[in-house]
């Protein structure tokens, strides 16, 4: 198949290295140090004592790069308009775009205007196009064109198109994830894995950006966790009210979603020590909104969530 990555990433280069390594036509979208290095030695996965080299076209731009079979989006949520304003070149009639993200993805609700600044993702991406992607994968970049997994044999990339229609295009790419090594199980509704990864990581992510620990760290505190747990809990209680059932998700290799890697730290924490954006309105505000919306009591959210916005505001890394 011929897939491009956009962001290629932490995310993005482990999945770059891994279809790239089955025989797949892969493209890589990427920028700085880290493009001259995939394209002076292609993307290199360590995982579990080996290391992966996916061959793979990269540029800084998608011009170039022609119509895909399918895009995979794996910039963070405040970068997205970098792919609006680049996208045309890679979309053919029938190109399944895959926004692979933490949090609610721009397209979820109308009403969270915020997560699409003056509808350019809807004006770029046709409708019928859109799918959405959850990764359960503890990777992260240990230098320039490495990608470092975490977790060999437990990583999922769950994939679904937002109409929730199966089609074969759908198909092919979860087949070809798990011939990758990543495991793609079907799915009723991606919005069960949207929520069920955002519901977790209202509690985890909250707590490890204010403590700045890793997750192992938050879990193993009795008071931390259960601050966690509570914060989780209304996380799942407004996903029931909009009629979607996170249990239902699709679980790892291992049972279960946590990845395991308890000395692992979440991205907003990564992001927040080296002085990135944070993407705090896609994981925090938005979940929040829409039980405001539903009028769900969040109390343990009202308080965690304007305090990791006010914390990132203060580094210059979120704007209300």
């Amino acid at each position: 198949m011929r897939i491009c990555i956009f962001g290629a990433g932490a995310v993005g280069g482990h999945l770059a290295a891994k279809l790239a390594a089955q025989g797949h036509d892969i493209c890589v979208v990427a920028r700085g140090a880290h493009l001259e290095a995939i394209e002076a030695n292609g993307i290199k996965l360590l995982q579990g004592g080996k290391t992966i080299v996916g061959r793979v076209r990269a540029s800084h731009r998608a011009q170039g790069l022609g119509a895909q079979d399918a895009v995979f989006v794996t910039l963070k949520a405040n970068s997205l308009g970098t792919f609006a304003d680049q996208c045309a070149p890679l979309l053919g009639r029938d190109t399944a775009v895959v926004f692979v993200q933490n949090g609610i993805p721009w397209w979820y609700d109308k009403r969270l205007s915020r997560l699409d600044p003056d509808g350019r993702l809807a004006r770029a991406v046709p409708a019928q196009s859109i799918a959405g992607g959850v990764a359960y994968s503890a990777n992260e970049v240990v230098e320039p064109g490495v990608v470092e997994n975490h977790v060999p044999g437990n990583n999922m990339i769950v994939i679904g198109r937002a109409d929730c229609v199966e089609t074969p295009l759908v198909r092919n790419l979860r087949a070809a994830l798990e011939e990758a090594d990543m495991s793609s199980p079907p799915l009723a509704d991606i919005r069960q894995s949207i929520w069920q990864k955002a519901a977790q990581m209202l509690g985890n992510s909250t707590l490890c950006t204010l403590t700045e620990q890793p997750v192992g760290a938050v879990r193993n505190d009795a008071v931390l966790k259960d601050i966690a747990d509570k914060a989780g809990a209304e996380g799942r209680a407004i996903a029931k009210s909009l009629g979607v059932d996170v249990d239902a998700a699709p679980q790892r290799p291992s049972g279960g979603h946590a990845s395991g890697a308890t000395s692992h730290k979440p991205s907003i924490l990564q992001d927040y020590e080296r002085g990135r954006p944070m993407e705090v309105e896609a994981q925090l505000m938005a979940p929040l909104a829409l039980g405001r919306a539903a009028k769900i009591a969040t109390p343990t959210l009202d308080v965690l969530v304007p305090l990791v916005a006010a914390k990132a505001a203060a580094k210059g890394l979120y704007s209300h």
